[in-house]
């Protein structure tokens, strides 16, 4: 099973401008992202997929690959498509890591490659939400899981819904899972979801993986016990550098 890994660089991010070549520890962010990324063995080959040629550069000073992509994607799957393309080399899957996680764990880009055996057409990672202020953050993407651990829905609500069931002891009652956002897709897949329009859940939750759902991908789940954390603006980037 040949895999490729990409890492979408987008420069001009509307909360935090050029956020991938903020400084942590003396390290531009995608370097971090990028080191620790190679580290993962299942992966046949690690590039940066970026609409700027400075990222380039900078991936390239500290011997990295990166390739150049167009700038108006949008989404970071979109910008998979684009770099699998540009590759000139045959692929099975891509798996899709988050440019704004410099702290990612190698053994999860493992853990979600062992998810794919040739027939998960796309596949992510969950974790178990085991406190109230991330289960009631409508920021933190909830999931429901199906009998084969597909995830069936998305959301930014609380999902399922508990009634009769006083929300203070949800967590008693059910067990919840929470989103975190890597993502792997079979190479015909990736073509295909990219092709599909806009769909009403996706506007609705501003989601694109209910488009996948919507028009009928499944989405194989693994579950993970190591949380993430994303650099979205520079009030998170100043966190990460007081907790560091």
């Amino acid at each position: 099973m040949q895999i490729l890994g990409v890492i979408p660089a987008r420069y001009a991010s509307t909360r935090f401008p050029a956020k991938m070549l903020a400084d942590i520890k003396g390290k531009p962010m995608i370097q971090h992202v990028y080191e620790r990324a190679s580290k993962a063995a299942c992966l046949d080959k690690l590039i940066v997929a970026t609409d700027n040629e400075l990222i380039v550069k900078v991936v390239e000073s500290f011997g990295g690959e990166a390739i150049l992509t167009h700038e108006n994607h949008p989404s970071g799957t979109d910008r998979c498509f684009e770099a699998l393309q540009l590759s000139q080399t045959h692929f099975d899957y891509v798996i899709n890591i988050q440019g704004d996680e410099p702290f990612i764990i190698p053994e999860q880009i493992e853990l979600l490659a062992r998810t794919l055996d040739g027939s998960t057409e796309i596949a992510t990672l969950i974790i178990k939400a085991l406190d109230s202020e991330k289960l009631f953050n409508v920021g933190e993407v909830k999931v429901v899981l199906d009998s084969n651990q597909n995830g069936i829905y998305f959301s930014r609500q609380i999902i399922p819904f508990l009634r009769n069931i006083p929300t203070e002891d949800w967590l008693k009652h059910h067990v919840f899972y929470r989103h975190v956002g890597m993502y792997a897709y079979r190479a015909d897949v990736l073509e295909k979801i990219t092709q599909l329009a806009p769909s009403l859940l996706e506007k609705a939750e501003s989601l694109e993986q209910l488009r996948w759902i919507e028009n009928g991908f499944s989405i194989k789940t693994a579950l993970t016990e190591h949380d993430s954390y994303c650099v979205d603006t520079p009030e998170d980037l100043a966190a990460l550098l007081k907790s560091m």
